[in-house]
């Protein structure tokens, strides 16, 4: 199993480009099952993900390429409408074939998601909603079966907002009959993504990037070709370790307005944030300042981000107050940062207590989730001596030849196969 060693104490300067975001490439990805005909995207990110979605459309019997970030999807061979274990098990989100499939053939038998251990991430917001559509849901033996003859536009809404059940809706209500509203809907860029690709296909689709999405149902689809969105939460990270390691780094090929409140957080930290249309220079300063966070929904801090802050909170001047209030399990980091010298305290309540400590010290970690490895390793990049963390496969889900990134602004880092 593949480890990743870091000798820390280098300070990260020069340039890195921003890869397309996972999170907008794969329900893209997903979409192409509602059209009967090829489609192409454009600057998706080369990932254990992305292969994870090409098996699955491969069993249902589409047909892929993918090569130099460009997937070609021909859904016009789709003839089964099983999504099975083996495949789904990987991966949460493939939990997003579920609308298109039923929308597009009145059925649908999907496994119930696997993905990171951070904490519940119920479906039941999907279901309720498909149920609202006029689908029949049934859930036995680990699967979801969904039937409708011909889904019905409704209003429906949100308990609280849900990226893919939004995704997931969005999808499932543009051949339906009649006009859908998604009230409490989630308003990332990665919805307002997918909406402008359903929009290109042929869909009618107003509301996007806010809480009340109106869509209305159109016959069919058509081919088109999207350009998936750069990663917001790869370039927070990069700003994070830039930050962390008091380094200069230019992040290109991003998209600022899709990180701001990562960017606000970091100016409070003390770091010199610079921002320009499409790029982004973070340059670190000596002594960090202690800011306290709250993860919220898109606009606000992203849970996605907790874990790389923290890391940079660690080394701060004075006690930070981080509050997850998306996750009930998203702390487990926590532990490996305090095996590397970071004084933490966790409360039942999901807040950690961080204060800042002189220095980390490099010790053997293992990372638990996605957003946990990059955590580990910021806290890699800083500590002195040699840090080891195991079980990178979390890391290979969502960032792109990560060690040759780090590496090329002068990282001394190396994976150990």
């Amino acid at each position: 199993m593949d480890k990743i060693q870091i000798n820390g104490g280098r300070k990260l300067a020069g340039e890195v480009f921003i890869s397309g975001a996972k999170n907008a490439a794969l329900p893209l990805i997903a979409a192409s099952i509602l059209v009967d005909g090829t489609c192409e995207f454009t600057n998706v990110p080369d990932l254990i993900d992305i292969h994870s979605i090409r098996l699955l459309l491969e069993d249902l019997g589409a047909r892929c390429t993918f090569d130099n970030h460009v997937m070609t999807v021909d859904g016009s061979g789709i003839h089964k409408i099983e999504a099975e274990y083996d495949l789904v098990r990987k991966m949460r989100a493939s939990i997003l074939v579920l609308g298109p499939l039923v929308a597009r053939f009145g059925h649908a038998k999907v496994s119930l998601p696997g993905g990171c251990a951070i904490g519940a991430r119920p479906v039941n917001m999907h279901l309720t909603g498909l149920e609202a559509l006029g689908a029949k849901i049934d859930i036995y033996h680990g699967y979801i079966e969904a039937r409708a003859e011909k889904l019905t536009g409704s209003e429906i809404y949100f308990d609280t907002p849900t990226v893919t059940g939004t995704e997931n809706l969005m999808m499932a209500a543009v051949l339906a009959k009649g006009k859908t509203v998604l009230r409490n809907a989630a308003r990332e860029p990665e919805i307002v993504c997918l909406a402008d690709a359903l929009s290109r296909m042929g869909a009618k689709i107003s509301g996007a990037g806010s809480a009340i999405i109106t869509i209305e149902g159109v016959p069919h689809l058509s081919p088109a070709q999207v350009t998936v969105i750069p990663d917001r939460i790869e370039t927070g990270t990069f700003m994070v370790s830039a930050a962390a390691t008091r380094g200069n780094v230019l992040i290109k090929g991003c998209d600022p307005h899709h990180i701001g409140g990562v960017i606000n957080k970091l100016k409070a930290s003390g770091a010199e944030v610079e921002i320009y249309d499409d790029r982004i220079r973070v340059k670190g300063v000596e002594h960090v300042r202690s800011v306290d966070i709250t993860t919220l929904p898109y606009p606000g801090f992203p849970t996605d981000m907790q874990a790389q802050f923290m890391a940079l909170m660690c080394i701060a001047d004075s006690t930070s107050i981080i509050h997850e209030s998306i996750f009930e399990n998203r702390f487990i980091h926590a532990n490996e940062l305090m095996r590397m010298g970071a004084d933490i305290m966790l409360s039942r309540a999901n807040i950690a207590k961080v204060k800042g400590v002189a220095e980390l010290q490099a010790a053997p970690v293992m990372a638990s989730d996605l957003r946990a490895s990059a955590s580990l390793v910021i806290a890699g990049l800083i500590a002195k001596g040699t840090t080891l963390i195991s079980r990178v496969y979390h890391m290979d889900r969502g960032y792109e030849a990560i060690e040759e990134k780090f590496c090329a602004l002068g990282a001394d880092m190396q994976r150990i196969r």
